[in-house]
């Protein structure tokens, strides 16, 4: 076997989790698939990359001279890439997004063209990952979630500014749940439930997810991690799982969405671009046209509309 970019993005991920697991959640794959992987890796450079300790895995001198190698070729390779496209003449404007539910909107936007611009947009499961590529040219422009206190780094030459301030996630379960009849939900009563693992796991959803529960007296089953929608949507319907979701998320056949009481999970929504690919002008429609992309769902849920209409103070402020 011969070393990929694949296989030097996998020590990577290892190394920023801090564990296999997590790192395999970021990836997509199972645990025992990541093992078997590293295995592999560990035989073609002939050691062991990682040991397990207390806290997790810990690169070995081996493993820190990989890492080193493997951070030096990738971001090499971002930049191949950013640097062909920016060559090439009357390229679009690369926008790299997260699943949000304003996502759908945005690329519904008629007004997407900037000076002549227009936007290609990909979707990623990690913030951490579209960060490093805004910072290594792959994305000229990111938007992305924050949970709780949970502050993404960003790279140097980014600036950033924030479109929803805050955000209160509800939960999504069976319209036949005996819940379901309630207006607002204590987080406490679904202390038996099992839970749909948060897509995203370095935005700060799993921990905030994990820290309320453990306030309200236990520990979720975190069973599910889909990121198909409509399989998503067809388990909670099915009374399976229940499972956290932004408030402006849109109604789905068999399911309903109720707050929490006391808002113990909130999000923000920013957006943080390369200064050197947008200007001001153009990071001012970018924000108008992510911003009429949220508004457009704030009546998705009455809850939300009920919250929104109360809090004036986290509106966008569109120029």
């Amino acid at each position: 076997m011969q070393l990929e970019l694949r296989h030097l993005q996998a020590v990577l991920r290892i190394a920023e989790a801090g564990s296999l697991g997590g790192a395999a959640r970021r990836l997509g794959v199972s645990q025992p698939a990541l093992s078997a992987q590293l295995r592999r890796i560990e035989r073609v450079t002939g050691g062991d990359l990682f040991v397990r300790g207390r806290g997790g895995v810990e690169p070995t001198a081996l493993g820190q001279f990989v890492l080193a190698k493997a951070r030096r070729v990738l971001s090499e390779m971002d930049a191949l890439g950013a640097e062909a496209r920016a060559i090439s003449t009357g390229g679009p404007l690369r926008l790299g997004c997260i699943l949000l539910v304003l996502l759908d909107g945005l690329l519904a936007q008629t007004d997407l063209s900037m000076s002549g611009r227009e936007i290609a947009v990909d979707l990623e499961d990690s913030v951490t990952a579209l960060a490093r590529m805004l910072g290594a040219g792959r994305y000229d422009a990111i938007v992305y979630g924050e949970v709780n206190d949970h502050q993404v780094p960003l790279p140097d030459g980014a600036l950033a500014r924030t479109l929803i301030p805050k955000e209160p996630f509800g939960i999504r379960l069976s319209a036949r749940h005996p819940l379901a009849g309630l207006d607002r939900i204590d987080l406490a009563d679904l202390a038996g439930e099992s839970w749909m693992t948060p897509v995203e796991d370095d935005d700060g959803g799993p921990e905030a997810l994990v820290a309320a529960c453990a306030e309200a007296g236990f520990s979720p089953s975190l069973r599910y991690r889909i990121t198909d929608r409509k399989m998503h949507y067809d388990l909670v319907a099915a009374g399976r799982a229940v499972s956290l979701c932004q408030p402006t998320a849109p109604t789905a056949e068999g399911t309903v969405m109720r707050p929490l009481v006391g808002s113990p999970i909130t999000g923000r929504i920013r957006l943080a671009w390369n200064r050197s690919a947008l200007s001001a002008g153009q990071a001012r429609q970018l924000y108008g046209a992510a911003a009429r992309a949220y508004l457009a769902n704030v009546d998705n849920n009455r809850f939300h509309r009920e919250w929104w209409d109360a809090h004036p103070e986290v509106h966008p402020v569109i120029d």
